[in-house]
């Protein structure tokens, strides 16, 4: 993978974003709360995305997810869908996991526990 997006920090968040085969990957590590939501929301809805967008989110480094994070999963997944794109979480840890399955959204987005798994769901 390469680095195409940067690496952004802010505070207790690294965003990588890369893509490979048409699906951009971003990777995300550290704890995803109200501060650093911004910086999560822009690189999934990044405006220079294949049409359809295609994401994989790898969560393998997120050790922390507030209800924040939900929010901007849920936003992300309705504006790919509705332009006929998807977005997959792949490798998330068992207490965020947990958050996803708790509040239900591992119904509504896929998630995966590899991104190899993700990308080719």
């Amino acid at each position: 993978m390469t680095d195409n997006q940067g690496e952004h920090q802010l505070h207790r968040l690294v965003v990588e974003s890369a893509v490979v085969d048409a699906v951009r990957v971003v990777t995300v590590r550290g704890e995803i709360d109200h501060e650093v939501k911004d910086m999560l929301s822009d690189a999934l809805m990044s405006e220079d995305q294949p049409q359809p967008p295609r994401i994989v989110v790898d969560l393998s480094g997120v050790s922390f997810m507030d209800s924040s994070g939900i929010n901007v999963f849920i936003t992300a997944h309705r504006r790919v869908t509705d332009s006929q794109g998807w977005l997959r979480i792949a490798a998330a840890q068992e207490p965020v996991l947990r958050i996803l399955r708790l509040v239900g959204l591992d119904s509504l987005i896929d998630c995966h526990p590899t991104i190899e798994q993700a990308m080719n769901a």
